[in-house]
Parts: structure tokens; sequence; C-alpha cells
């Protein structure tokens, strides 16, 4: 449904209502145990929302009138991931049904009104996970000789608690979100239990404890209990409810319910059903005082406290089963990254966005992530000796019969010795041109020949003269002259390769985008890593990381769409990719003018302005674009060169001198020295140079000191 927030800024947006004058009364409004505060009570109770109350602006009049009407109403249907209605007839016969083309049949009742009609609805949950760790345990028996029992595995794996305690967490079960992540590297958890309360917390509600929940695991903070018989129970979780099970024990231990009683004051709690909830207070008050000996004032307060924590409480059992999964995921992770990050990959074949942020993943990890390669890859994702191979069925235009077609031919036949050789053993009639295109690109025949662009203008030649011999093969047929059955197969000879130049690396690059959706041999942006690293604020691919407000973002245009606003000026709507994801950026025509050189695809650029998240996409209204060439010297202060003195030597430093002499300017530089007699690292402040960092500058001390030898800030 519509929360107050989304539909202000929708009727804003209707309105022409500046994004700034929206947001400024949105962030006043507060989330309360989940719950967005609805429009009307804002407005009476918050002072800050006063001057826009009274605003004389009758646009801002409207949209509040607007938006109270539009409030609560159904945004869209919303299918339950994993619940199943059972009914002893056909549901059409009970409750209303829906369909579209697009979803499954469902229920139009929700859960609540289902339960209140006397249908049963059960949740059979399918996990994804289950089939990332089958495939991966099948790669490391593959690779490794090693046969995993998951239920054997080590409760206390150093080398997994400090994958969780680093946050590197990226395609682990439940804490991949870069919020959890942040949380991890503060908890630093070193035992189940820790990654139990952590999945049962990180949720709207119970999120406010995890501060607390952390302060007191490492002794900042003292747990305290308001009765010496909930340590017991509350001990684990370091005095703080977290889990369902607690609120039962309390009440059983502490106020004499009967475990089926606690369970109903449990889910009354959950469903805030007031009603019950008055009798439920007043029969555990006399229970606490009979059973436990407490005063009636301490009793009230133990169920308030319970009342607050159970509306949002986890099961914990629930909690427990995807902790054990979610570590035994980081367990393969952390001791066999390759093969894991090989079955995630494979899993998530047909999703882009994800794709996208695991390859980069890979890459902080050290694993190359090779293109497809027709010697060598399979379906899937497999894992070589080089990195993690590109499966051939996450190519455009080769289907999975194609795969099996060329699998094939490399079993039966050898390995492909060039395009031709390919073309004469590959059944043609499933392996076509246009497959064979489309492999070229993804870069398939690298081993081969490195020239792709000599490939690609020679398939269809190929495949012309091998599709002839492959026919004279199959009809029997020898040479015009006869002969000995040698003479079938030199009835054509391999045609040569033209001579013509290899594609740019940005050429290259953006053809094997075409047919893979993503960047896999190299990224363009690699020339600016150190840049966006430094002066970018977001990830395009952390979603969960984004605030409302100023924010700058580093990418590669990937498309501009102009258009003609309400003035008559030209302005954009440009998407712009990094390494992990895409934004959408509308650019206004006041800017449009001022950058119209930057609006092309291919441009790398810094985007400044204000961002939001709109579903699972981030947009940007720009106020500024700095091509990426620029950006160095516009906002790097400071520079710093990481030495090690065991290793530069003097014509290394005069060749760093003479480069900085060339590149004066007002960035202030910074040496960190270490080995030798440096037995910590040193860091020492150039006072004779100060130098104007441009990107070939940085290119330049690269080549001198190294990649990882410069940093930014």
């Amino acid at each position: 449904t519509l929360s107050s927030k989304a539909v202000l800024k929708d009727v804003a947006r209707v309105l022409g209502i500046p994004l700034a004058i929206v947001e400024n009364i949105t962030k006043q409004i507060p989330t309360i145990l989940g719950k967005v505060m609805p429009i009307q009570e804002a407005l009476d109770t918050l002072p800050d929302l006063k001057p826009h109350k009274e605003s004389a602006d009758p646009k801002i009049q409207q949209m509040f009138e607007v938006a109270k009407v539009l409030e609560g109403m159904n945004r869209n249907a919303g299918m339950h991931a994993a619940g199943v209605v059972i009914s002893p007839e056909p549901l059409s016969n009970l409750v209303p049904m829906y369909k579209t083309p697009n979803t499954e049949l469902m229920t139009q009742f929700t859960m609540k009104d289902l339960e209140s009609v006397g249908l049963l609805k059960m949740d059979f949950l399918g996990l994804r996970t289950l089939t990332v760790i089958e495939n991966a345990l099948d790669l490391i028996k593959k690779n490794h000789g090693v046969e995993i029992n998951l239920d054997n595995l080590p409760e206390d794996d150093a080398k997994t608690f400090e994958l969780f305690s680093k946050g590197q967490t990226v395609a682990v079960f439940q804490f991949e979100s870069s919020g959890m992540t942040d949380w991890l590297r503060k908890l630093k958890p070193n035992s189940i239990s820790d990654l139990t309360a952590m999945n049962a917390l990180y949720r709207p509600g119970p999120m406010e404890n995890i501060g607390d929940f952390i302060k007191r695991k490492h002794g900042l903070a003292k747990m305290e209990y308001l009765h010496p018989k909930m340590e017991p129970i509350l001990k684990e979780t370091y005095g703080v409810i977290v889990y369902q099970e607690q609120v039962m024990r309390i009440a059983s231990d502490i106020g004499g319910f009967t475990l089926a009683k606690a369970d109903l004051m449990r889910r009354a709690m959950g469903k805030k059903d007031k009603v019950i909830m008055e009798g439920l207070k007043t029969e555990f008050i006399e229970g606490a005082q009979k059973t436990s000996g407490l005063s009636a004032k301490l009793s009230g307060d133990i169920f308030d406290l319970i009342e607050k924590f159970a509306s949002y409480g986890f099961n914990k059992s629930h909690s427990v089963a995807y902790s054990v999964v979610a570590y035994q995921t980081a367990y393969l992770k952390a001791h066999y990254p390759a093969e894991f990050m090989a079955a995630t990959l494979t899993s998530e074949i047909n999703n882009t966005d994800k794709i996208v942020l695991f390859i980069d993943d890979c890459r902080k990890l050290g694993i190359p992530v090779l293109p497809p390669d027709v010697n060598e890859s399979e379906k899937d994702f497999n894992v070589t000796k080089d990195g993690i191979r590109f499966g051939l069925a996450a190519i455009k235009n080769v289907g999975v019969n194609a795969v099996e077609a060329i699998s094939k031919a490399r079993n039966e036949k050898g390995r492909f010795t060039s395009l031709y050789d390919f073309c004469t053993k590959v059944d043609l009639h499933t392996c076509t041109k246009k497959t064979i295109e489309s492999l070229v690109l993804a870069g398939a025949f690298d081993s081969v020949t490195k020239n792709r662009a000599q490939l690609f203008k020679s398939v269809e030649q190929m495949v012309a003269v091998a599709s002839n011999a492959q026919d004279h093969a199959m009809r029997g047929q020898d040479s015009l002259f006869g002969g000995d059955s040698k003479s079938a197969n030199t009835v054509s000879i391999e045609p040569q390769l033209p001579n013509i130049p290899i594609w740019t690396d940005s050429e290259k690059l953006a053809k094997e985008k075409e047919v893979l959706g993503f960047y896999v041999s190299g990224h363009p942006l690699l020339k600016y890593e150190k840049e966006i690293n430094a002066f970018a604020t977001i990830h395009l691919g952390d979603v969960e990381g984004v605030k409302s407000g100023s924010v700058r973002a580093g990418g590669i245009i990937t498309s501009v769409k102009k258009k003609i606003d309400k003035k008559g000026n030209q302005m954009a709507f440009i998407t712009i990719e990094d390494f992990t994801g895409k934004a959408e950026c509308v650019v206004f025509s006041s800017l449009f003018k001022k950058k119209i050189e930057l609006m092309e695809a291919e441009k790398m650029v810094l985007v400044e302005g204000k961002g939001e998240v709109n579903g699972d996409i981030i947009k940007i209204v720009a106020d500024e674009i700095s091509p990426m060439d620029a950006v160095g010297e516009k906002f790097t202060k400071k520079i710093f060169f990481l030495l090690n003195a065991d290793e530069v030597t003097d014509i290394t430093m005069s060749k760093l001198r003479e480069l900085m002499e060339k590149n004066k300017g007002n960035c202030g530089c910074f040496f960190n020295v270490v080995g030798k007699e440096f037995t910590k690292q040193e860091v020492f402040v150039s006072r004779k140079y100060n130098i104007n960092p441009t990107a070939e500058f940085i290119e330049g001390v690269q080549e001198i000191l190294g990649k990882h030898a410069v940093k930014l800030s």
C-alpha cells in the first residue's frame, strides 16, 4: 500500500513541486515499528511540519489533500513468496481469485483474511542457496578431490568468522546487504549464536537494538535484567529480547503461563490484538505475583517490555536454520572462494545486476573471471587453473543445444585449433552463423586467435566453406576425380583470415557487453578505479546503502535519452554504470547545455547531485557532471605514494622525481614508507613538491612504482 512518504513524493512529481521541498517534508515523518506515520497525524503532531501545513502555496496544500485521499490505497497486488493455501474444495468456490499473464493464480484475500474464514496457509520455502551449495560442493570435489560433509563442519572456524568480521559477505546467504556488513564489522561474530541473533535483529523494529547488543557483547555496556529469572533466558543475547521463544519462556517462567497460553500471548502481541492483550496483561500480572512473588508494578513493567519486543520478535528456530546455512556458504567462500563464486554466478546467470556485483566481488578477492572459451567453457561457470571461466549458456544467441553440440565435438574430435576447425567439427545446423558470431564477440575464440575483428569478419565465409564440406561428408561424396576416403575430407581448403586491424579496447568491450550484458575481459572504468574509490560516495550496486541526499557517483554512460521539457529546452535521462551496478540520472536543461559534449554513450563521468532509491533503482538528479579525466585534478587534495625501501632503487626515485617536476600543481604529496630500518609504516610529507594529479600523472606513477602504489585522498 501507499505510505505517506511514498504518496507525497508521487503527488509532488505530478504537481511539479521541487524534489528538495517534498524531501524536506518526508524526512521529518518518522517510521515507528516498521510503519510510516500517516500524513494527518504527522501534520497534527510534528512541529517541524507546521510551516508546511500553514503554507500559502496552493500547490503544497493541494499536495497534502490529494495525498491524504491516496494514502493507504493499494499500489499493486503482491504475492506471498512461499504461501500455499490449502482448502477442502476448489478455492474459487470460497474466495475471490486473481491472475495476470505474469503471475501465478492467487487469492485476493490476505493471509489474515484467509485465516479468519478458516482456510490454512502454509509457507513452503525453496532456497536457491541450497542449489548453490550443492554445485559448489561438486566443483570442489572435481577440482580438489575433497568431499565436504556440511554436517561435520567445525562450528568455530576462524577463517569463516574472519570473513564475517571483515564484512566480505557478498553472496553469503542472508548477510550480503551493505547495512548488514557494516554491523558485522562492528559485531565481529565468533559463534553461530551471534549470527543467529544478528539475523533476527536485522529487520525493521529490532534494528534499533543492534547497537546496544554489540556494546553488551564487547563489554561496553552493562547487561541488566528486570528480574533474576530473566537472566538464564536472555543471557545468550546479552540481555536483549530477540526471539519469540524468549517471550514465551518469560511468560511461562515468570507469569506462570502454560506454554500453550504463552504461545497465544506471543501471537496476540505479534498481531497487536488489544482486546486479547488487555486480558492477558491482567493474567500475567496476577500470575507473576503468585508464581514469582513480584510486585504488581514490576510485573506490569516486564509485561510492557516483552510486549514491546514481541511485536517484532523473530522465531529462533527459523533464524538458527538460516544462520547455519549462512555459515555453510561463508565457510565455502572462505576456503574455496573460486568454486563458491562460480556456483553463485551460475545460479544468477539470468540476473545481469547480480552478475555485475559478483564479478566485482571476484575482482576484489583476486579471482579472475575469464571470458567464455570454446576449448574450456561448459554450459555453466566452471573453475580452471587461471580463474573462473564463463559459461557458454550465458552468451546471447547461444542456446543449450548449441552448447551441447560444441561440448560433444570437443570431446569426440579434440580441441579446436582455429575458427575454421571449429566450423568443420561442430554441427552447423545446431550451431548457426549467428551463434558463432556471438561466440566471437564474447571472446570465446581468444584462445585460438586474439584478433576478434578478423574472426568476426570471416564467420560467414568460414561457415559457408565448412558447411559445404560437412554436406559432402554426410552424403559420402568423393571428389570429382574419385579417390580414396581421404579425398572426401579435402574438398575444401581453409580460408585465410582477412588482414584487418584489431578492435580497440573500448570497441572490444562494447561488443562483449552486447552479447554478455556486462564487461568480462576488462572494464572501461578500471583506468579510473582510484578516482572512483576515492571520490564516489556511493556504489551503484548497493541500493540499500544509498540515503536520500547529496551523492557523488562515478561511471560510464551506457544510454542517453534526450527529451524536450515543458519550456521547449532539451534535457536528458542518462544511465551510468560502475563496477557494481547502475543508476538513472536526470540532467535538466540548464546543466545539459553546459555539458552537452558529455551526453554520449561510453563517456566516463562523475555525477554530483541528489540521490534517492526508487524500488530497486538508484535515481540521481544531477547538479554537476565532470569527465573522469578531470576528477583527479578537481577533488584530490592529497596523494600518497606507497614505497618499500627494500625494493625501490635510485633509478626508480629519479624517474619519480622527474615525473613530479613535470606535473607541478597544488596537491600535497605524502610518502608511506615501509622496509629497511622502518619497523612500522612511516609517513613523510614532501616539502619540495606539490603536483597536479592528472590521469596521465597517475598512470606514470603506476608504471614506475606499481599499480597499487598510489592512493588519492
